[in-house]
């Protein structure tokens, strides 16, 4: 079981094992993120960047950006829809 947290100042997503405490991966990310969340399945974690208005789609296992979205201005908060299809911020 994984937990995601973002740093608005470092501009990085860690991805953490909860049972461990220890960090899995850090991904160093789009400027001033604003939010992070996590698919259900676990596989995919979004990020919103405030000042760069984007969303990011990563792969948990790889850390690879699977897609990156330009949207509207200043990205507060992402989410995912339960069944992973949808993303919204």
């Amino acid at each position: 079981k994984r937990v995601v947290s973002g740093s608005y100042f470092k501009s990085t997503v860690k991805i953490w094992d909860m049972e461990t405490g220890a960090v899995v991966r850090t991904l160093k990310i789009h400027l001033n993120v604003s939010s992070v969340a996590i698919s259900a399945d676990g596989k995919r974690v979004v990020s919103g960047s405030y000042f760069k208005s984007t969303v990011k789609i990563w792969d948990m296992e790889t850390g690879a950006v699977v897609r990156t979205l330009k949207i509207h201005l200043n990205v507060s908060s992402v989410a995912i829809s339960a069944d992973g299809k949808r993303v919204v911020s």
